[in-house]
């Protein structure tokens, strides 16, 4: 830097600095337009109290939208508290009960509930009548014992046998 005087430095770093300067300054108008339009549009036909007004109607609208979800809540609760007792497994067998003379009409069916009790339904198909049997399940197990069919129909409910 022998050959530059202190003169020549500071008006060069100036220039630089000028330089910079006037980057930034287009860069912030270009940010600065961009902003203005998307605040005009928001504006457009609008004052301070229409603005109040939309934003108190979204207020509305959204604690309209809170209790509506608050009661749905509630719906969706009570119907899974409602579903757990309803029968949700199911197994049935048809089978001949009299090897030949029912024709397959015979059947057993097990219903159960999300905690394995409910009924096995035996409907047993004859030339003379139809007989049936209920027998109740606890939490999977009978008390009573099961025939063939039915212990059969109560394993699909239970799902040890797949169809």
């Amino acid at each position: 830097m022998a050959g530059f005087t202190t003169q020549t430095i500071l008006l060069l770093l100036c220039a630089v600095f000028s330089t910079v300067a006037l980057v930034l300054a287009v860069f912030a108008m270009i940010n600065y337009r961009k902003l203005y339009r998307e605040y005009d549009y928001f504006m457009r036909g609008r004052d301070a109290g229409s603005l109040e007004e939309l934003i108190l109607s979204e207020k509305d609208a959204i604690m309209d939208l809170q209790e509506e979800d608050r009661v749905n809540k509630g719906n969706a609760n009570a119907m899974a508290r409602a579903l757990r007792s309803c029968f949700q497994k199911s197994g049935m067998v048809h089978y001949d009960a009299f090897d030949g003379m029912g024709g397959r009409m015979s059947f057993a069916l097990a219903l159960l509930d999300e905690k394995n009790t409910g009924f096995v339904f035996n409907c047993m198909h004859a030339r003379e009548g139809c007989f049936m049997y209920v027998k109740e399940v606890t939490e999977g197990t009978t008390e009573t014992p099961l025939g063939k069919e039915e212990k059969e129909a109560l394993e699909r409910a239970l799902g040890y046998i797949k169809d």
